[in-house]
């Protein structure tokens, strides 16, 4: 287990909208533009591993790339390489992170400084949900699922730990990326499945008016 005081000061990053990464939780990633090829030979050669997912904002009328300020590392704990030169990894959240400014050196990708003072709580042990109410959770999942023509492995589902459930879910269903971001950001498990509660009702919600969210 990485400790708060070994955490880097400056890690990589990896723009990726949509991609929402979570402590504890497990990505996988294709990586195959030159510069990032790069960047992940580059972290292979760290003690830590760590890669920063971060999304970026749309802002209308700007060419400039603007990023999320919060963020989440990931550990390189999988990884496998094609016969044509392309990698296949394999990323466990570690913490998120607030990113403070560009490091400015040479390299082809994005390093940042960055701030781990605020997620100290992303390094301990998995969070619970004391209000979780799963049979009903599972009912407006059923019905979201059902609505989006989505298919899942229901037994696990059923199965999963709580903080496994949730932020496997917030992971990988299908929200605009600026709703990825809320998830992330939220300060705790609770809240977070208070807003992917919310998320799931308002797209039911716009399914029965005929305007189901692609």
């Amino acid at each position: 287990m990485i400790k708060a005081a070994n955490l880097p000061e400056t890690i990589p990053l990896f723009p990726l909208p949509g991609a929402l990464l979570l402590p504890r939780a497990k990505m996988p990633l294709h990586i195959f533009e030159p510069r990032y090829l790069q960047m992940l030979e580059d972290v292979m050669a760290t003690p830590d591993r760590l890669l920063g997912m971060i999304q970026p904002r749309e802002i209308p009328g700007s060419e400039d790339l603007k990023l999320h300020a919060i963020g989440c590392a990931g550990r390189l704990t999988g990884f496998s390489e094609t016969e044509d030169g392309r990698y296949m990894i394999t990323l466990t959240g570690i913490s998120r992170f607030r990113m403070r400014r560009d490091a400015g050196d040479d390299a082809p990708y994005l390093r940042a400084y960055v701030d781990w003072s605020s997620f100290g709580r992303d390094l301990q042990g998995p969070e619970e949900d004391t209000g979780f109410d799963r049979e009903a959770f599972m009912a407006s999942l059923t019905r979201y699922f059902e609505a989006l023509e989505l298919s899942t492995d229901w037994s696990s589902l059923k199965d999963a730990e709580e903080e496994l459930l949730i932020n496997s879910l917030s992971m990988l269903c299908p929200f605009p990326p600026e709703d990825k971001q809320a998830l992330l950001e939220a300060p705790s498990l609770v809240t977070r499945r208070e807003t992917l509660v919310t998320l799931i009702q308002f797209a039911l919600r716009g399914g029965l008016d005929g305007d189901m969210m692609q």
